[in-house]
């Protein structure tokens, strides 16, 4: 639901959703014979490895997946949460689920699925495992020690191996399928069955190879979404053939001191540029992070303007095009740097010398703008904080 909530469906309705899915997940599991004992430990014995063929099939369709969400802009990989590693709890943890698994023939999930549909020995599992919940709570203090030892944190077998996530994906899904071929030849040999791949089973599992290694060539060749964005807000052609929507820092000031509530002042500088001065109700977005799943809403949005200033007109423009390309927001660049700006509406700001009737108009304009936007940043000071989506990492999975 990561990528869904709360951007397509909302926090209440996803919960509608995941029963919908689990329910789903519990059919194909009881349709797939993971109910029955005696195909689950088939997989210790030797005689059934559907077991591991389900779960690399699983496991590869989901990196996929995920991979081909992140490239589209969909998924921000970095919002997953990875569990954090503690190795001698992973450990003597695995041990015991491994023996327990062999001597009572479930895992924790199957033993509900079999549970589900009345089988004794499924009920027996779940009151075995809540159990052993229990007496684990009750005796932490006694386990405190092995179980938080050897704390390695969210660890990616991608990264302890030096590879980039494309890389492992494709020696996974290589890894995968010759693991289905290595243990149909020893499924074979314990169940005295010739070795033979039937033509349905060759169909089959050429397409699923095909299909899994024709995603992953595609992502690695073709550029992701904001990669594209990123190449066409760069192309000189394309900035002068475009109509920028401009503003200059007396039209600014004056819809900052009027209209706060309509606007959306962004400063896409470096948070260091940002904290040591930033227009009154601004707030940063710097132009590294634009394409974060975070600022979407910003420049969706079709309620506020959007105002961009930088210190670069080429950063100032290149932000311009990136919210036009991403979004349907109304946008304008400020066509003055911030040092500017500070100067004609600082609470320095000094009465002209000369005894110009427009420089003294324009003084008494820019002084009395300058007030009224102090009075508002004190008054509306939390809103000179980046306002965000809040984001929470994506927790889950199978125990």
């Amino acid at each position: 639901m990561g990528p869904l909530v709360p951007f397509i469906f909302s926090n209440e309705f996803s919960l509608v959703v995941a029963l919908i899915s689990g329910i789903g997940f519990g059919f194909a599991l009881e349709q797939a014979g993971f109910s029955s004992t005696k195909k689950l430990v088939g997989l210790f014995y030797g005689y059934d490895f559907t077991v591991l063929k389900v779960f690399f099939t699983a496991g590869v369709s989901a990196m996929i997946g995920v991979l081909l969400l992140a490239h589209f802009g969909f998924l921000d990989i970095s919002l997953i949460y990875v569990n954090p590693t503690f190795l001698w709890a992973a450990l003597v943890g695995g041990a015991i689920m491994g023996l327990g698994f062999v001597i009572g023939g479930f895992c924790p999930g199957t033993s509900i699925c079999a549970a589900s549909i009345g089988k004794i020995d499924g009920l027996a599992f779940v009151f075995g495992s809540a159990l052993g919940v229990i007496i684990f709570a009750e005796a932490y203090p006694f386990f405190k020690d092995i179980y938080l030892a050897e704390n390695w944190g969210p660890v990616l077998i991608n990264e302890q191996l030096g590879m980039s996530k494309l890389t492992f994906a494709f020696v996974l899904t290589a890894i995968a399928f010759i693991a289905f071929y290595l243990t149909h030849k020893i499924e074979n040999k314990v169940n005295n069955r010739q070795f033979n791949f039937s033509k349905k089973k060759l169909i089959v599992y050429g397409s699923g190879i095909s299909l899994a290694f024709i995603l992953l060539i595609l992502i690695s060749i073709t550029p992701s979404k904001n990669e594209m964005i990123a190449k066409r807000i760069q192309d000189p052609e394309i900035q002068q053939k475009t109509i920028f929507n401009e503003i200059d820092s007396d039209a600014l000031a004056f819809e900052i001191a009027n209209n706060y509530y309509k606007i959306n002042v962004i400063d896409v500088r470096t948070p260091e540029a940002y904290k040591a001065y930033h227009l009154p109700m601004a707030i940063n977005i710097p132009f590294k992070d634009l394409g974060k799943r975070e600022w979407h809403k910003i420049f969706t949005q079709n309620l506020k303007t959007n105002y961009f200033y930088a210190d670069e007109e080429s950063l100032v423009k290149s932000t311009y095009l990136w919210a036009e390309y991403l979004g349907k927001s109304d946008n304008y660049i400020l066509t003055d740097n911030s040092d500017k700006f500070k100067q004609q509406f600082s609470t320095n700001i000094k009465m002209p010398n000369g005894d110009s009737k427009h420089e003294l108009d324009i003084y008494k304009y820019r002084k009395g703008l300058t007030d009224k936007m102090e009075v508002l940043t004190e008054a509306l000071k939390n809103l000179s904080a980046p306002i965000k989506v809040k984001v929470v990492k994506i927790k889950g999975g199978c125990s």
